[in-house]
């Protein structure tokens, strides 16, 4: 089984790195007891063509580190999200094969995303945990699918909080927001409520 980070590289700058360090190790230790401990700030050497702009830095593991490379990385709109009902879903852990997301994700028809539910609670999106707006806070389900470290980020600073959401609770908020390791809340997709789409289920 291989597993994934997939850290924000820009202008030679790695960020949130100890989120990322501390999920890599409760990784680790669940499915690579045995392993040796392994420091990613030691391991990530960023190349001299990655000097200026944004990078998704890949890491790759199992045991050991198996591969790390830098992509360019380009935000793309989102402008409608579709509801997929999906009960069955367990990806508690950064897998890299992302297959069985892959599959509700191409069940989005012609909306740009999908906001996964599992027993009417609001999981995450394909890339994505969502944070979501009620006009005075934001807010992420406590039912996160893979609790991301740019959510575990911004929960340690106070700028989102938890809660459950269900879909019969989307009404009662204004926006929803995207958040991942390249998107904070300065650069995330924010769309009104009313972008979500119905839901199909399974």
């Amino acid at each position: 089984m291989q597993l994934l980070e997939t850290i924000k590289c820009k202008d030679r700058k790695l960020y949130n790195l100890e989120y990322h360090q501390a999920r890599f190790d409760v990784a680790r230790m669940k499915y690579f007891p045995n392993a040796p401990k392994l420091k990613l700030k030691e391991l990530i050497e960023i190349p001299a063509t990655c000097k200026e702009g944004l990078f998704r830095c890949r890491v790759v593991y199992t045991e050991q580190v198996e591969k790390i490379e830098f992509l360019p990385h380009q935000y793309h709109s989102i402008d409608s999200i579709r509801l997929i009902e999906d009960n069955s879903l367990e990806y508690g852990s950064k897998y890299a094969d992302r297959e069985q997301l892959q599959h509700l994700f191409e069940r989005r028809g012609d909306c740009d995303d999908i906001l996964i539910v599992q027993n009417i609670c609001i999981t995450d999106s394909f890339t994505a945990n969502p944070i979501f707006f009620d006009g005075e806070k934001w807010w992420t389900p406590d039912t996160p699918l893979l609790p991301g470290t740019q959510r575990a980020r911004l929960l340690a600073e106070n700028k989102i909080s938890v809660c459950q959401i269900t879909i019969n609770d989307l009404p009662r908020f204004k926006k929803i927001g995207l958040i991942n390791a390249l998107q904070d809340m300065d650069d995330m997709p924010v769309l009104p409520i009313e972008r979500i789409r119905k839901m199909t289920s399974s």
